[in-house]
């Protein structure tokens, strides 16, 4: 199975050139104010990709879908999957999603450090193939442009816990790549740079 993996496409989705693959998955910030119009426009490309399965999760810039979840939901097409801290499984693979990230101004789909983010990661199961969440680990492709790592620790203390063979992320536009973590494969699929400037491939994943 080939999984195909993008992150923050900040409304720039068009610009997306994206391989073949069988599952198209994405880890939030769909939109860049997070209204509806932005959101919708985004399903409807989302939507519309020739990929046999196709998973995404929020993120901190998706407002529409904190503030008005059961308007967001009716406007799911059917062939489009969001999980918002619960599990899909796809040909065997079972993925968990998330959009939470450690409280930071105020943005969507946040929660204070340390016991209420801590709440999110306790709700994922042991067994779960792929972990995807909006941001970042403390220590793994965290790092802003200072280069401040910015991860939250207590999805570090969840990823180990879990011990998931793939870990996908995004929200820190600085730092995508890949990184290994003991026995998982960490990959922050922000496609666009700091500037917010298309600059980053999508990641291809041959799941075996």
């Amino acid at each position: 199975m080939k999984i195909v993996f993008i992150s923050d496409t900040h409304n720039q989705h068009r610009k997306v050139m994206l391989p073949v693959g069988d599952v198209l998955v994405h880890a939030g910030d769909v939109s860049g104010r997070g209204s509806r119009e932005e959101v919708q426009d985004f399903l409807l490309w989302f939507s519309a990709q020739p990929f046999k399965h196709k998973i995404f999760i929020a993120g901190n810039h998706d407002f529409f879908i904190q503030d008005h979840p059961a308007e967001f939901r009716a406007m799911l097409p059917s062939n489009v999957i969001y999980l918002q801290d619960e599990m899909t499984e796809v040909e065997g693979v079972k993925i968990w999603g998330s959009p939470w990230t450690p409280e930071y101004m105020n943005w969507a789909f946040m929660k204070s450090h340390g016991a209420k983010i801590k709440e999110q990661w306790d709700l994922i199961p042991d067994d779960i193939d792929v972990l995807l969440t909006h941001g970042p680990m403390q220590g793994m492709l965290d790092q802003i442009f200072s280069g401040l790592s910015v991860g939250c620790a207590a999805l570090s203390a969840a990823v180990e816990r879990i011990n998931p063979k793939y870990f996908l992320f995004g929200h820190i536009h600085e730092s995508y790549g890949r990184q290994q973590n003991g026995a998982t494969h960490c990959i922050n699929g922000a496609v666009l740079n700091e500037n917010y400037e298309m600059n980053n491939d999508p990641v291809v994943i041959d799941f075996l």
